[in-house]
């Protein structure tokens, strides 16, 4: 896939631009700050965009903000948040949209991992750092809200469904069989109260509830 990578770290920034270049991918652009990143998205239109939450010019959320940014003007954008600690302020709009991932950065040195979750986003899916989904449900909500009635194991799956991962990948994970992820997941959709539709976009709502977004 073609891809731009916005990092400030010149090191991170080429060693990353190396890894996927490796795995075949063709690097369009390698920016350090965001509104060049804005300006190499445009110019080339890339298929996923690899952004670091800070950069310059404030090295604050400006990667983030960037990544509204072109999310809004190229819809399809697969967009992968890079960050060293979690922060959450523009992430819940960005998994609601699809195409995207939140990753720590150390989790680039777990290559294959890394490498499917750029699949999975670029596809329009989702990748969400564990530590990432745990910063986004926040409080847990009264005693009327239907997540409450989820047993600890259906909130694990819900977790890996948040995370991304199919139903095969949340087996693996729990080493539970296919068929009794299903009725995880059947069961989940169900206590949510989620109309019988679409299944992925009932799995879509059902993360949103539990990042809090709905």
């Amino acid at each position: 896939m073609r891809i731009v990578i916005g990092e400030d770290s010149a090191l991170f920034r080429e060693a990353l631009a190396r890894l996927l270049a490796d795995a075949g991918h063709e690097i369009v652009a390698k920016v350090g700050d965001a509104p060049t990143l804005v300006a190499a998205v445009s110019a080339h239109e890339p298929d996923l965009a690899i952004v670091d939450v800070r950069m310059p010019p404030d090295l604050t959320d400006d990667g983030a903000r960037a990544a509204r940014q072109v999310r809004a003007a190229h819809p399809k954008l697969g967009i992968l948040l890079l960050s060293q600690h979690v922060e959450t302020r523009h992430s819940v709009e960005l998994v609601a949209s699809g195409g995207f991932g939140y990753l720590l950065k150390d989790r680039v040195f777990d290559v294959d991992d890394f490498l499917d979750a750029l699949r999975r986003v670029a596809a329009g899916g989702t990748a969400l750092d564990p530590e990432v989904v745990a910063r986004l449900l926040g409080p847990r909500r009264t005693d009327d809200d239907p997540l409450t009635t989820l047993t600890g194991r259906e909130r694990e799956v819900l977790a890996l469904m948040a995370e991304g991962r199919t139903n095969v990948g949340i087996a693996r994970r729990l080493w539970l069989t296919d068929r009794t992820v299903e009725t995880h997941v059947g069961s989940i959709l169900g206590k949510l109260r989620l109309a019988s539709t679409d299944e992925d976009h009932r799995r879509v709502l059902a993360v949103l509830m539990f990042l809090g977004a709905a």
